[in-house]
């Protein structure tokens, strides 16, 4: 992989794809989308750390589905490059 792809799958994941994951949050909420539906990764994200013995509060949900949509889009980014680059 060239030196300058990395730059750019770099800047991808640590710009660009946490940018996407607000505006999805944001778009979901915007037109419509239940807030238990929207939040449903986070809260399973929170029930699990819940059930290994520790409490957390509500933002732990909200970062957790944070971090849940742009594990999606990292991983969306990174089979596209794979793609491109073996193609």
């Amino acid at each position: 992989m060239p030196r300058h792809s990395r730059i750019y799958l770099i800047l991808f994941l640590v710009v660009l794809a946490p940018i996407g994951a607000m505006v999805i949050l944001s778009a979901l909420l915007l037109f419509g989308v239940e807030p238990r539906w929207v939040f449903a990764p986070g809260r399973a994200i929170k029930a699990l750390i819940e059930a290994g013995g520790i409490h957390v509060h509500n933002r732990v949900a909200v970062a957790g589905t944070g971090a849940f949509w742009w594990a999606v889009i990292a991983a969306a980014g990174l089979a596209w490059e794979r793609r491109r680059v073996t193609a």
